[in-house]
């Protein structure tokens, strides 16, 4: 029996493919495709033995990749068409090209592939493109099941809430399909449960859109926040609701979610690099998620992380001691020194790239070449997928 011939399309730092190894299929990866010139790097660097081709999908002639002759095709489209915090271009949006020409291409094969995966943000699953999607896969003998999931359904301490699509041809029908239905739950408990918790789901959604919402990847949103038209020198800040609070402190004592301190690494003299500038700490203090190792919650990282501060994922607080209402109690009436010296009690840090790159699932022999900055890999890994997701999805699919 031959191994599983994979299609990567649009493969970044090669998140899919790292999730295909994770869920111990027994498969080859025939080409990963995409024209991120600095993903690309990342992804020769830690696959080396891939075919990877540089150039866009709309690239690519029938001929090209009939030739590949792939059975499954694992991908993450360009999400900026479709993020509820941009500008929602849809199918009109240019980013979204490649992706129609993917429709386009897909009934037109010799050979249809068996299996399919796709992510993509929330919000996709409103989207055109996502109804022509639907539409291809029905005309190609596909079925299909629709999720939206966050790594903490699987005990992780990251809310990352991504849409994802499994499909397959020529099986026996998913046992846990739902027509009509986005489940938020792997299928791994009760069907009736399942959709019983789609209701709930929405609800908790609803009422975490500051930690999640405002957080999805987008191209304008950290940047307008950060740089929005306020007084010189002005104090940003909020006050957390009732709600706020009591949704944070349940998140934190959900025991079925693991502690930070599981995924960080260790703190040295290296990790001064990552703390916060006085400047963003007197601007953007009470706009941050402030964390501790021992919490079982982190906002989704953005691809702006570590260059704006609102929005873009939570900053860590490594003097554990200190308590952050004495900290911030009366604080806005204090001139500038002393709030200064409040603040940098809490030692507020950026969480390092690796550690971001352990809450996506990245095992420890995942690497970025030297010359990578810190920026970039921020960038890269904000633009990415969670690893341990994906990989079950790959084997749900599969099974």
């Amino acid at each position: 029996m031959a191994p599983l011939r994979v299609l990567e399309l649009y493969s970044g730092i090669g998140g899919m493919h790292q999730a295909l190894k994770a869920s111990c299929t027994w498969a080859e990866v025939v080409a990963a495709v995409d024209v991120n010139t600095l993903a690309n790097e990342v992804y020769k660097h830690n696959f080396p033995g891939t075919a990877l081709w540089a150039k866009t999908i709309e690239g690519i002639t029938l001929q090209e990749f009939d030739r590949l002759s792939f059975d499954m095709i694992l991908m993450s489209p360009p999400c900026q068409p479709f993020t509820r915090t941009g500008l929602q271009g849809d199918v009109s949006d240019p980013r979204a090209k490649s992706f129609l020409h993917f429709l386009h291409v897909l009934p037109r094969l010799q050979k249809l592939p068996t299996y399919l995966l796709l992510e993509n943000v929330k919000g996709f699953e409103s989207s055109s493109a996502r109804a022509k999607l639907l539409e291809t896969l029905e005309a190609c003998g596909f079925e299909h099941q629709e999720f939206l999931l966050s790594p903490t359904c699987l005990g992780i301490p990251n809310s990352r809430l991504r849409y994802f699509l499994l499909a397959r041809r020529h099986q026996d029908p998913f046992p846990f399909r739902v027509p009509g239905q986005i489940l938020t739950r792997f299928p791994d408990q009760d069907l009736e449960d399942l959709v019983k918790d789609k209701a709930a789901d929405q609800v908790g959604e609803a009422s975490s859109m500051s930690s999640e919402e405002k957080s999805l990847d987008s191209d304008t949103g950290p940047e307008r926040s950060s740089k929005s038209s306020l007084p010189k020198g002005a104090f940003l800040f909020k006050l957390e609701t009732v709600e706020e609070m009591a949704r944070k402190e349940g998140q934190d004592t959900d025991s079925s979610v693991q502690m930070l301190e599981d995924f960080l690494e260790d703190e040295d003299e290296e990790k001064s690099q990552y703390l916060l500038p006085p400047k963003s700490l007197l601007r953007y203090a009470f706009l941050l998620d402030i964390v501790k190792p021992s919490c079982r919650r982190s906002t989704c990282f953005t691809k702006g992380y570590g260059h704006y501060v609102e929005g873009t994922g939570s900053v860590l607080q490594t003097a554990v001691d200190v308590q952050l209402e004495s900290v911030f109690k009366g604080i806005e009436e204090l001139p500038e020194e002393e709030k200064l010296m409040k603040l940098s009690t809490l030692k507020l840090r950026y969480f390092t790239p690796r550690e971001i790159a352990n809450l996506h699932g990245f095992p420890l022999e995942f690497g970025f070449p030297d010359q990578v900055t810190a920026k970039q890999r921020y960038r890269l890994l904000g633009n990415s997928l969670n690893v341990h997701l994906v990989a079950k999805l790959i084997s749900i699919l599969l099974g």
